[in-house]
């Protein structure tokens, strides 16, 4: 009997022994997993985004707008972290929308204006950059192939020296409005008869005098074009290819008139200083 209760005690105490190592080999695991999760879990923070499309023109207010978790290393440049930051002035004073934003796009400092503004040419022209107006039509204009946002070079083309003469006096001119147009988003090229481009105030003497004095044509730069067109001056013997002759000088003559009767007599006579 003894022997029995013996044999059943020493498996009792390796049966518990074994529990015990297995619940500790399973709690070892868990903390691994759970080590491992909390090292995967990514830092996020509140980014605002669009719950729903507006496009160019619209105000943007507190309904249109929604918090979200975003990747605390990836928020783009430009976005909104906090209300606050949005309608700094409070929910009365609105945005307005200067691209189109689709829905669920981050709201980004460069797609709005400032609050209380609405989607004026002056709300989007850089530091020291001032709107200046070319005309154009639908030769100097690339046949009516510009949009608010494309790049053009400006050739002028006048009297030089009694010789006609074309020159590219500005390369690289931003258009931020087509006639009374400015949205960027706008799909459909248009022939247009004014277009507005953005130039510092050195840029915009020379494009002003260039205008009065001659005619401007734009050429349209590519959007991945990243070059920047060297000075280019061209004379009409140049483009058409003809040597220029420079007309001989033949000797001076110098004469006398005199009137007899109803007759006028010239006489050659030498010529003095």
């Amino acid at each position: 009997m003894r022997l029995i209760f013996g044999l059943v005690l020493i498996v009792g105490v390796g049966l518990a022994g074994m529990a015990v190592f297995l619940a500790k080999d399973r709690f070892d695991q868990y903390q691994a997993a759970n080590s491992n999760l909390r090292s995967s879990i990514i830092d996020t923070t509140e980014v605002f985004v669009m719950p729903a499309q507006l496009r160019y023109g619209q105000q943007l207010r507190p309904e249109h707008v929604q918090a979200i978790h975003w990747p605390a290393d990836h928020v783009p440049f430009g976005a909104f972290t906090t209300m606050e930051e949005i309608f700094p002035e409070g929910e009365d004073v609105p945005r307005t929308v200067l691209r189109i934003m689709e829905r669920d796009e981050p709201i980004l400092l460069s797609k709005v204006t400032a609050p209380g503004q609405d989607a004026g040419i002056a709300s989007r022209l850089g530091r020291g950059m001032r709107a200046f107006a070319l005309r154009v039509d639908v030769t100097s204009g690339v046949s009516g192939f510009l949009r608010p946002g494309d790049r053009v070079d400006v050739y002028w083309t006048g009297e030089v020296r009694g010789e006609n003469q074309t020159r590219l006096i500005r390369a690289n001119v931003q258009i931020i409005a087509i006639d009374q147009i400015d949205d960027e988003d706008r799909a459909n090229p248009m022939v247009a008869r004014t277009i507005t481009v953005e130039a510092p105030p050195e840029e915009v003497a020379a494009l002003a005098q260039a205008q009065a004095s001659g005619r401007l044509t734009l050429a349209l730069v590519g959007v991945e074009d990243a070059t920047v067109a060297e000075q280019v001056q061209i004379s009409t013997h140049q483009a058409l290819g003809v040597a220029e002759v420079e007309a001989q000088a033949g000797p001076e003559v110098c004469s006398t008139r005199e009137r007899r009767g109803g007759q006028v007599i010239v006489t050659p006579v030498p010529c003095t200083d």
